[in-house]
């Protein structure tokens, strides 16, 4: 982790020694006794914690945080849901390339008991992509929405913003190269075997255009990483 993120309601609290982040601290950055580190909180600011008073089995942390943080990049993502090692990839990795918001759909090809997953029902989730605004270096983490169908998320977005949906077999046009007018964008990422026909009639009548990152099927995780990347790229320039 890059930056050490804690709750809103942690500052100024006394911490476990066995605390992952506390040992984090003091035994991987190797941080003694008035030293300090890179601390934020979690959708916060940021800034410096010290090392205040370390005892056998806690830590006493002094923080000093003045920065405000940078908004998200206006990119919100639309992911069939996934097997749950998959979705955890996900979650940490978009989270750390930077996206505004992730929500993870049925699809008519994924599998149902997928939202069974722990990762889901005991909130498992939230750790993942605050390690992925750990390791970006950001406090920011995207909102997170799940549960709910393919069709719920397409038609029920706002108004406004550019539509892509990735896609290997119908797209006609590279990601890089689709002239952007609008500056937001969502995407839409079909789950690990792709979108249906229906699917794709779906989203088009929903005004998505689609678009390819190339010829290599890639795995779902692989494609989000890339995706983001270059829409980010393309907000930027």
């Amino acid at each position: 982790m890059n930056i050490v993120l804690f709750e809103k309601n942690e500052t100024g609290t006394r911490f476990e020694r066995n605390d992952i982040r506390i040992n984090h601290v003091t035994e991987i950055l190797g941080r003694k006794e008035g030293d300090s580190f890179d601390a934020g909180i979690v959708n916060g600011k940021s800034g410096k914690a010290i090392l205040s008073r370390i005892r056998e089995k806690s830590v006493e942390l002094q923080f000093e945080l003045d920065r405000e943080e940078p908004p998200l990049p206006p990119i919100d993502v639309i992911v069939g849901l996934s097997r749950p090692q998959t979705s955890r990839k996900i979650l940490q990795e978009a989270t750390a390339v930077g996206a505004r918001s992730l929500t993870f759909v049925s699809t008519e090809r994924g599998e149902p008991s997928y939202a069974n997953s722990k990762l889901w029902k005991t909130g498992e989730w939230r750790r993942h992509v605050v390690a992925g605004a750990a390791q970006a270096f950001s406090t920011r983490i995207p909102s997170v929405v799940f549960g709910i169908s393919f069709e719920e998320a397409i038609t029920q977005l706002d108004c406004g913003g550019e539509r892509i949906a990735l896609d290997n077999y119908e797209a006609k046009h590279h990601l890089a190269d689709i002239p952007f007018s609008q500056s937001s964008i969502v995407v839409a990422i079909g789950s690990e075997r792709g979108w249906t026909s229906s699917e794709r009639k779906a989203l088009r009548a929903e005004e998505f255009e689609l678009a390819h990152i190339g010829d290599r099927p890639l795995r779902t995780e692989t494609a989000v990483v890339a995706g983001l990347a270059l829409l980010n790229h393309r907000l930027r320039s």
